[in-house]
């Protein structure tokens, strides 16, 4: 299967997760954006008359299907690139964790834009700074330490007893986790010995060594999810 990415130019966002997922299988897959700009995302569904309609990138092509959201895409391509267990309750557990990912993202979105998306960090910066501190002190801990006790459950590695893509998302995490928020990483990581010993693993991977080192990998910026603000950091 040869398959065609939508999503943004200049940032990792969300379609990073998806990427990461191509990457470490070695799928044939196109970013088409990045071949072609922006706008060919928007021409792109523009044309789509029927069938499925994504709301917003990342979405796949493959064959004649369209599939968009991130953990939905993550879970369509776990089994054909193996990168999830072949039985249904480890595929569903695997789909709980990524959706559970997906809800951490979008509080650290929130954390640097809590009124709009809509509108400049500028225009929203008190409130980021209330919601940065309820995030870097409640919600990191709590989602942390819940991923952190899922590796120790598992009695592996792994979240899912073998490599999987919440592997992979889970080193995106921390990175970008790493990147938005060090010195307040500094302090939660001192409690999460699995989930760092994940990171480093999977940053090791050969393809993914590659990718990282790549003009592929977009490197984290103040346009992206991970955004670091220093004032929306642990206080120095």
């Amino acid at each position: 299967m040869h398959y065609q990415l939508f999503y943004w130019t200049g940032i990792q966002g969300r379609g990073e997760f998806v990427r990461l997922a191509l990457e470490d299988a070695g799928a044939s897959y196109v970013d088409v954006a990045r071949d072609q700009g922006d706008d060919a995302i928007v021409q792109y569904l523009d044309g789509v008359h029927d069938g499925a309609l994504p709301f917003a990138p990342p979405f796949l092509k493959a064959g004649r299907l369209l599939i968009a959201q991130t953990a939905n895409i993550l879970h369509y391509l776990g089994p054909p690139l193996d990168l999830v267990p072949a039985s249904e309750s480890r595929r569903l557990y695997a789909h709980q964790l990524q959706l559970t990912i997906a809800d951490l993202v979008a509080e650290v979105h929130d954390s640097h834009h809590p009124i709009a998306g809509s509108l400049y960090y500028e225009d929203q910066r008190v409130e980021a700074r209330r919601r940065a501190a309820s995030l870097r002190e409640t919600r990191l801990p709590k989602y942390l330490d819940y991923f952190e006790q899922v590796i120790e459950r598992a009695g592996s590695c792994h979240p899912v007893h073998q490599h999987s893509y919440v592997d992979l998302s889970l080193f995106q995490l921390m990175l970008g986790l790493e990147y938005a928020f060090p010195r307040a990483m500094q302090r939660v990581g001192r409690g999460l010995p699995l989930l760092l010993a994940l990171k480093e693993r999977v940053a090791q991977r050969p393809r993914i060594a590659a990718y990282l080192t790549s003009a592929r990998r977009v490197p984290f910026n103040e346009n992206g999810i991970f955004r670091h603000y220093p004032e929306l950091d642990d206080p120095a």
